[in-house]
């Protein structure tokens, strides 16, 4: 980003006679994390950005937005007074974006969303100077944030766009303005918030409320919520997925460890191949490849591409115990679509000793916690999991459900504060060659128990 601080005024439609002749080289709302040249937003979270201030002005900040209905402390920096610090960031990232005029691919889905992110702009770089959601900063801080600091040079801006209530993907979407909007995939993520699929599938659908009219919507083709929304689209439409009714689609699959192989219907000749495990994880770099094929890459490009790349934040992540034993772990985030993922792909692996799987309360579910939890039965069996251990209220649904496919010696349930007594009976069971899944949302804290084994 660079900028003088006159323009900025002009951006928020602000009249002012004096206005310091400062050069704004990048925004910034964190004061821990502010920068020579920033221009800082106190924007309102658990405390008042505006108290933030001093801390900001020692770390070398060149200007700083201020409420009105706050009063103005000293005079070390100038000042930019507007009535509403959030209504200001958003309106400066319009501005901006219109300004550098890159094109918009937003990215939204219940899984997948960060990966796919990831893919899209590894791909789109080999012809394109591209800027993308740092992390996972896809809400309304992050979106405005990852617009205002993107280069001037910026040819496509890929944004991730997340949401906990309906409306906030129209608002996030407002923003950006895509030009392709990309949904991965409809699940069970914040359905306590929703109540239904159909509603979460209503909410992640408001991605194309602002799509360019000339612009293309990319979904996964095999959710028929999304082939019966897609029908009141009237944008260019491509879809990915698993079944040949897609526009692209895996013709092989071939699961690994630590790697991904397959081929699809469109390039036939070229094996891809992704650095991460999981059939679902080939359904985003479909995704991804539908984006690069609408941007001309070339497909050798993509392949190139997809082979090299880094994702922002792969919480399935392997791991070795301290006796040697294989760790497959998830323990920030679970629900049951990612759950019955990981899974399955778990399942595909071979390995030389047994499965093990250690599953915690998936949160966020609402009234239908007990049915969700129940789901998982139907995905794991004695011959593909030796033994289950299951951890928080939730998972007592799973464990009844399953008491009919294990014995006592193979299932077992621990309270949310049993996880020394879990950690001490997983370390008595677990052998060199075995490989264990440790999966559960955050809330649940299995990574504590990662921790005492590795």
């Amino acid at each position: 980003m660079k900028m003088k601080l006159r323009e900025v005024y002009s951006a928020l439609k602000i009249e002012s006679d004096n206005v310091e002749d400062v050069e704004i080289t990048g925004v910034c709302f964190d004061s821990r994390k502010a920068k020579t040249g920033d221009l800082f937003f106190p924007l309102q979270g658990e405390r008042d950005g505006h108290e933030f201030i001093n801390s900001a002005i020692k770390n070398g900040i060149s200007a700083t937005i201020w409420q009105s209905d706050h009063e103005i402390p000293n005079d070390e920096v100038p000042y930019v007074v507007v009535k509403n610090v959030s209504e200001a960031f958003e309106n400066l990232a319009k501005y901006y974006l219109k300004k550098v005029n890159p094109k918009v691919v937003a990215v939204t889905g219940s899984n997948g969303k960060t990966t796919t992110k990831d893919m899209i702009a590894k791909i789109l770089s080999t012809s394109n100077n591209v800027a993308k959601t740092p992390q996972n900063f896809n809400n309304e801080i992050g979106v405005p944030y990852t617009i205002l600091n993107m280069p001037t040079n910026t040819e496509v801006l890929v944004v991730e766009m997340g949401m906990d209530r309906p409306g906030q993907i129209d608002h996030l979407s407002d923003i950006a303005n895509p030009d392709i909007s990309v949904i991965t995939m409809i699940g069970e993520a914040h359905i306590e918030f929703f109540g239904t699929r159909d509603k979460i599938a209503d909410a992640k659908m408001e991605i194309v409320d602002h799509l360019n009219e000339d612009g293309t919507f990319v979904y996964n083709g095999d959710e028929p919520l999304l082939l019966e929304r897609a029908e009141k689209v009237s944008q260019r439409q491509a879809t990915f997925g698993n079944h040949d009714s897609n526009d692209l689609y895996a013709t092989e699959i071939n699961p690994g460890k630590t790697t991904t192989s397959f081929k699809t219907n469109l390039w036939p000749e070229i094996d891809f191949e992704i650095p991460m495990m999981g059939e679902y994880n080939v359904n985003n770099a479909l995704a991804a490849m539908l984006v690069g094929k609408m941007s001309h890459i070339k497909p050798e490009a993509m392949q190139q591409a997809l082979k090299d790349l880094f994702v922002t934040a792969n919480r399935t992540e392997w791991m070795k115990a301290e006796n040697g034993a294989d760790i497959l772990s998830d323990v920030y985030n679970s629900n049951p679509t990612a759950a019955i993922e990981v899974l399955n792909s778990l399942k595909d692996i071979k390995t030389t000793g047994r499965k093990l799987i250690v599953l915690g309360d998936m949160l966020e579910l609402g009234q239908a916690s007990e049915t969700l939890h129940e789901s998982l039965a139907s995905h794991i069996n004695k011959e593909d999991f030796a033994k289950v251990y299951l951890v928080g209220d939730y998972m007592k649904y799973l464990r009844n459900k399953l008491s009919a496919k294990y014995d006592t010696n193979d299932l077992f349930w621990f309270e949310k504060s049993q996880l020394e007594e879990l950690t001490t009976k997983l370390k008595e069971e677990l052998q060199p060659n075995d490989t264990i899944l440790l999966k559960g949302s955050h809330g649940i804290h299995l990574e504590n128990v990662l921790h005492e084994l590795i």
